[in-house]
């Protein structure tokens, strides 16, 4: 199934994703396309998805954002210059400083589906804990960077970078913490966040 079925609800797969999304908490998932548990994991989590097919419609999401949350005057909070280098041409306008804006915005090294959370570093992050961001996040992402688990994205990051793994990897999740998760090293300093995904099409 693919992602424009998920939103949609169209395809076979219909009863499949009902089910997966009304399974208790303890049960195991069930053997689904990663795109969906992913999508599945991460509706549930509170986040809000936007997938597209284009760079076009990055940009028109973007923009519906912005009005939608009357951010036309609202600096957006960045760590990384090569985003807002990309997003130049957006009706959007960038800070270094925290405390000028209410909006974070950011890439990220992997989105995982088996909690629908969102795998970030240094790299995106800096020294930053996620509760000293603002409470308002968008993330772009691309399909590519799907994985299966938090082991596995780890797995990635180290074939990635090597010698130099970065430090500070943590975890972007819109719920709070729960009995399952609060022992997880990676949602240290986790809070509560309005949470965008920006989803591009790249496979």
């Amino acid at each position: 199934m693919g992602f424009l079925d998920i939103l949609f609800g169209g395809g076979k797969k219909k009863v499949s994703k009902e089910t997966a999304e009304t399974r208790g908490d303890h049960m195991p998932d069930l053997n689904i396309p990663v795109d969906e548990k992913f999508t599945i994991h991460f509706k549930q989590n509170g986040g809000k998805f936007i997938y597209c097919d284009t760079e076009v419609e990055v940009s028109r999401a973007i923009q519906n954002i912005v009005v939608e949350n009357n951010w036309e005057s609202e600096p957006f909070f960045i760590l990384n210059e090569r985003l807002s280098q990309k997003f130049s041409k957006e009706p959007i306008t960038f800070t270094g400083n925290s405390r000028e804006s209410e909006v974070f915005f950011t890439t990220c090294e992997h989105l995982i589906a088996q909690n629908g959370s969102i795998l970030v570093c240094s790299n995106q992050l800096l020294e930053k804990k996620v509760n000293e961001l603002p409470s308002n996040v968008v993330v772009f992402a691309t399909t590519s960077q799907l994985v299966e688990s938090i082991g596995e994205g780890l797995k990635t990051i180290k074939k990635k970078y090597g010698q130099k793994i970065p430090a500070n990897i943590t975890t972007l999740k819109h719920f709070k913490a729960t009995a399952e998760n609060s022992d997880d090293f990676l949602t240290y300093g986790s809070s509560t966040k309005n949470l965008y995904l920006l989803l591009l099409e790249d496979l």
